[in-house]
């Protein structure tokens, strides 16, 4: 069963295979990576089989083999491949994959087939940014409540300014940043740091599709300013839930 996807992939890749790197040597393997990276994400390089050997992939990306046995090191490291001895590397399964590697996420952007990623990412964000949200409403300091106002002030500005948006996927970046690390939760900080390109991703879409929902963000501020909880949860659903609705198939 090796051996077949082997002599599939190999026969597929002389048709359609990788095209040559070019750029600064200390940078070729991150290239390579992403490129078989982007291959393995979008399927192309389907889970279960087997790449082209070391020698077929530097004839076609045009790279020595250290840096191609770098961008592989680096591809096993997120979960994306695995190489054994007498076997070859072989592409993982989807639940090995880290989504959560800043990297990975980046290579993923602009590919054809990221709508289910939007939509569990949304999922995602539904499942911790309420609590957060609540959490922040309870323990966030002197200091962050001042961070949080400029920055709802900047946005409240950038809705009002000529319908120049430019400056609002920052901004809205910022503001759900700046509530996660609100939480005074060490647990929730990575979430305010790791997802940072997937919210850059996200927030730009989402606002395209939905309009930048300031009024949204406006009961989220409040509700944090006030000390309240509850209703800081509920109206992070609510936004949540008209992002969904913007996503939705017209």
């Amino acid at each position: 069963m090796i051996m077949a996807n082997t002599i599939f992939l190999q026969g597929s890749f002389m048709s359609n295979g990788f095209t040559p790197i070019k750029g600064a040597a200390r940078s070729l393997h991150l290239q390579v990576a992403r490129e078989i990276a982007r291959r393995i994400l979008s399927g192309s390089l389907a889970q279960g089989s087997i790449i082209p050997g070391e020698l077929e992939l530097c004839q076609q990306f045009g790279v020595s083999r250290t840096a191609l046995r770098e961008a592989i090191k680096l591809l096993n490291s997120k979960g994306l491949l695995e190489s054994r001895p007498k076997i070859g590397t072989r592409v993982r399964d989807r639940e090995y994959w880290n989504f959560l590697d800043p990297q990975l996420l980046d290579w993923m952007l602009g590919l054809e087939n990221t709508e289910f990623a939007y939509r569990e990412f949304l999922a995602l964000r539904r499942a911790i940014e309420p609590e957060a949200a609540a959490l922040a409403a309870r323990n966030a300091t002197a200091e962050l409540r001042m961070r949080l106002s400029e920055v709802f002030q900047a946005m409240m500005a950038s809705v009002s300014s000529d319908g120049d948006l430019s400056a609002w996927a920052d901004l809205d970046m910022e503001f759900h940043r700046l509530v996660f690390l609100s939480t005074e939760n060490r647990f929730y900080i990575p979430f305010a740091n790791v997802l940072r390109v997937m919210f850059v991703s996200f927030i730009d879409r989402a606002s395209q599709q939905s309009g930048p929902l300031i009024e949204e963000h406006k009961a989220i501020y409040d509700a944090i300013m006030a000390g309240n909880a509850e209703k800081a949860r509920q109206a992070n659903l609510l936004l949540l839930d008209k992002y969904n609705q913007g996503m939705q198939p017209s």
